[in-house]
C-alpha cells in the first residue's frame, strides 16, 4: 500500500463530536474503519474460470444482445395473435417447423402458424407462442387452438431481454459468483479485469501459546486463533501469510510487524491489545504508525486496535484483535471482514440480519452491543426460532462450532423475553 496522501485517523475522527476511544460504540468503530480504509489499485486480467470469487475491477459492457433474437420460451406454435379467437376455437395451417440454432426463414401468413421449439427464432409476423399442451388435434398440417389459452405476447422472449448490447452486464466491485461466470460466458467474454488478490499477514502473540505439534508445557495453551483466522481469510479469497506465534519480546515483535508490513496489505494479530504488563504489542504498533486502541462497547471483544503502520516505504492496515478465541471471530466478522472486502474493491452490503423468535429470555443491559452464539431451527409449521448455545464466555470456542448463527443484541437494546423477536446473522453463506 502507498503510505502517501492518506488521511490520518485524527482526520477521520475529527468530525465525531462524541468520539471517546475508551467507549466506542460498535457502529462508530465500523464507520471509522470504513472511512479510513482504501482499496488496492492494482488490476489484472484473468481467464473466466480463474475469475471465480474475484472482485471485478471495471464494469463489463455487453458486446451483444442476449438473446440475440426474439425467440420462443416454449415448445409449441408461433402464431399471430390477431388470428386467435376470444370466443371459440380456431384451426391454423402449420407451414413448417422452427428449431433452435436455425434462422427463421419460413414466412407465416394470416391463418397460419409455425411449429416451434424452445429457443428457436420467432418468425416475422408472429408475436405469440401457444404451448403444445394447450392445443388440440395437432397434425403436421394443422392445429386447433381453443379460445383464451394465451394472451398476446405470451411465451416470447425478446432480443436483449436478458442483456442489451451497450449496457452494463456487471458492475465493478462485484464478487464474481458462479452465475456471474456463466453470464460472462454467455457474452463470449474469455478474460475479465479483476483486482489483485489482497495479501494478509497474521500472527498470534503470547509466551503461553504453542503451535499444533509442539509439546504443551504447564500453563500453556495451543494457539487456535491462527487456524480460525486462516479459515476466515481463506473464505474471503485472500493470499495469506501465516507468521506463527510471536513471543512477548519488543525486538521480536517489531521485526515481525516490519516483515508483515513490507510483505502484506493488511496485518491481523490476536492478543496483546489490552492493557497488560507483558503486552508489548500496543507499544510496538504505536511506534510504527498511526494506530488507535479502542475499548468497544461490545461483548465479546472489547479491546481492539486499528490503524496503519509503515516500514521500509510500505504501509499496511492493522487489526489488533483480542486474544480470546470467540472474540477473535466476532471482531473479525463485524470489523475486519468488511474492511478487507473494501480493500479488495468489493461493494460491501450490510450483513444480512434476519428477525426470528427467541426461544428463551436473554439478559442484557443497554449501552453495548452483544453477540450471542445461537442455534436457529425451523419447526414443522415453518416458524423460525433461535436458542442461545449456553455459556457465552469469550474463551469457549465450542460455542461457535455448535452455533449456526449469531444473535445480535444492539447497543440500545435491553433484555429479551421468550417470544420476542431478535436479529440473527446466519453463519451459512458468510464469507
Amino acid at each position: 500500500m502507498n503510505p502517501t496522501n492518506h488521511p490520518s485517523l485524527a482526520d477521520v475522527v475529527s468530525c465525531l463530536s462524541d468520539y471517546d476511544p475508551d467507549a466506542v460504540p460498535v457502529a462508530q468503530a465500523q464507520r471509522i474503519i470504513r472511512d479510513f480504509v482504501a482499496p488496492v489499485k492494482a488490476i489484472e486480467k484473468v481467464s473466466l474460470r480463474a475469475a471465480l470469487d474475484r472482485v471485478l475491477a471495471t464494469d463489463v459492457i455487453s458486446p451483444i444482445n442476449v438473446p440475440a433474437h426474439d425467440n420462443s420460451a416454449m415448445d409449441g406454435y408461433a402464431v399471430r395473435s390477431t388470428d386467435l379467437s376470444a370466443e371459440g376455437s380456431v384451426t391454423l395451417r402449420v407451414v413448417g417447423t422452427g428449431y433452435a440454432g436455425r434462422s427463421a426463414t419460413q414466412p407465416v401468413g394470416a391463418g397460419e402458424c409455425l411449429r416451434i421449439m424452445t429457443g428457436a427464432a420467432m418468425p416475422a409476423g408472429c408475436d405469440t407462442v401457444v404451448p403444445q399442451e394447450f392445443t388440440r388435434d395437432a397434425t403436421s398440417e394443422k392445429v386447433t387452438i381453443p379460445a383464451g389459452v394465451v394472451q398476446r405476447g405470451d411465451n416470447r422472449r425478446f432480443a436483449g431481454e436478458d442483456l442489451e448490447v451497450g449496457k452494463p452486464a456487471l458492475h465493478q466491485g462485484k464478487i464474481l459468483r458462479p452465475a456471474d461466470i456463466g453470464l460472462l460466458a454467455s457474452l463470449g467474454i474469455a478474460e475479465v479485469p479483476v483486482r489483485r488478490r489482497l495479501r494478509v499477514a497474521f500472527f498470534s502473540t503470547g509466551d503461553e501459546l504453542r503451535s499444533v505439534g509442539e509439546p504443551l508445557e504447564a500453563g500453556c495453551v495451543y494457539d487456535s486463533n491462527r487456524y480460525t483466522l486462516y479459515g476466515m481469510l481463506k473464505r474471503l479469497g485472500c493470499d495469506i501469510v501465516d507468521m506463527g506465534v510471536v513471543k512477548d519480546d519488543p525486538q521480536t515483535l517489531e521485526q515481525s510487524f516490519r516483515t508483515a508490513c513490507e510483505s502484506a496489505d493488511a496485518i491481523i494479530t490476536s492478543g496483546g491489545v489490552s492493557v497488560g504488563e507483558a503486552d508489548y504489542t500496543r507499544q510496538t504498533m504505536s511506534r510504527l504508525g498511526d494506530v488507535t486502541f479502542w475499548k468497544i462497547g461490545m461483548r465479546p471483544g472489547r479491546p481492539m486496535a486499528f490503524g496503519q503502520i509503515r516500514s521500509g516505504g510500505h504501509a499496511a492496515y492493522i487489526f489488533g484483535l483480542p486474544g480470546n478465541p470467540v472474540a477473535v471471530m466476532v471482531t473479525f466478522y463485524f470489523f475486519a471482514r468488511e474492511a478487507l472486502l473494501q480493500m479488495m474493491g468489493a461493494k460491501v452490503p450490510p450483513l444480512p440480519l434476519t428477525r426470528v423468535v427467541s426461544q428463551s429470555a436473554i439478559r442484557k443491559k443497554p449501552g453495548r452491543t452483544e453477540y450471542q452464539r445461537g442455534i436457529l431451527s425451523v419447526d414443522t409449521n415453518g416458524q423460525q426460532s433461535v436458542q442461545i448455545t449456553g455459556s457465552q464466555g469469550s474463551g469457549i470456542l465450542r460455542s461457535m462450532t455448535e452455533a449456526n448463527c449469531m444473535v445480535v443484541l444492539h447497543h440500545e437494546q435491553g433484555s429479551v423475553n421468550a417470544g420476542d423477536l431478535v436479529d440473527v446473522l446466519l453463519f451459512e453463506g458468510l464469507i
